[in-house]
C-alpha cells in the first residue's frame, strides 16, 4: 500500500507541475509580446524574433527554478510545455506532418545553443558579453543602434536578480512578477497577424 500511495503522490505532483509550467509559460510568453522589446530594443517582430525573446525569458525562468528544492520537476514540465508551444504553432502555420519533428528538433538545438551562450554571462554578470551574444543570436549579427544591446543586457542582468529576489513559494506557485522595462507601457501586448505566441 505505501508503494501504492507514493506512485500516486508522484503522478500528483506531476499533474501540478504540469499546470504551474503552463501558468509560468503564458507569463513569460506575454512579457516576451511587450511592444518594447520590438521597438526599443528593435527585435524582428517575426518568429524568430519572437522565438528569441521566448527563449531568454524562459531560460531566466529556468534558472530560478534551479535553485528551487525539487525545481528540476518543474524546470522539466516547463521545458515540456514550450516544445509542446512549439509544435502546436508550427502546425497552426500550415508546417505538414512530416515536417514538424524536423523543425522542432533545429528550434531544440536553437534553444540549447542559446541557453549555452547566455548562461555564463548572466551568471557572472558580465555585461559585454551577453551584449555579444545577444548580437550574435537576437539580433543575427545584425547591429540593432547604439547602446541597444548592452541596455538589454542590463536589463536582463536586472531581470534575473528580480527573479532571484522572489520568494521560493512565489515561484512556485508559478506566481512571477517579471520587471518591465524601462520606457514600456505595462499593459501592452504586441500580436501580430500570422506570428504564433
Amino acid at each position: 500500500m505505501p508503494l501504492l500511495a507514493s506512485w500516486i503522490d508522484r503522478l500528483k505532483g506531476r499533474a501540478r507541475a504540469r499546470v504551474h509550467a503552463m501558468d509560468l509559460y503564458a507569463q513569460i510568453v506575454a512579457q516576451a509580446r511587450r511592444p518594447v522589446f520590438y521597438e526599443r530594443y528593435a527585435v524582428a517582430d517575426s518568429l524568430d524574433g519572437r522565438f528569441d525573446l521566448i527563449v531568454l525569458h524562459l531560460h531566466l525562468v529556468l534558472e530560478r527554478l534551479g535553485g528551487l528544492a525539487g525545481g528540476d520537476t518543474l524546470q522539466r514540465a516547463l521545458q515540456e510545455v514550450f516544445f509542446a508551444d512549439l509544435d502546436r504553432s508550427l502546425r497552426e502555420m500550415g508546417v505538414g506532418d512530416l515536417s514538424v519533428g524536423k523543425r522542432v528538433k533545429q528550434m531544440a538545438r536553437a534553444f540549447y545553443g542559446r541557453v549555452a551562450a547566455y548562461d555564463a554571462p548572466l551568471r557572472t554578470g558580465d555585461g559585454a558579453a551577453l551584449a555579444a551574444a545577444l548580437r550574435r543570436n537576437l539580433w543575427r549579427g545584425t547591429d540593432p543602434g547604439e547602446g541597444v544591446a548592452e541596455a538589454l543586457a542590463a536589463h536582463l542582468m536586472a531581470q534575473a536578480r528580480h527573479l532571484a529576489a522572489q520568494s521560493d513559494a512565489d515561484i512556485e506557485a508559478a506566481r512571477i512578477d517579471f520587471l518591465v522595462p524601462e520606457g514600456a507601457d505595462p499593459g501592452a501586448q504586441r500580436i501580430a497577424e500570422g506570428v504564433p505566441w
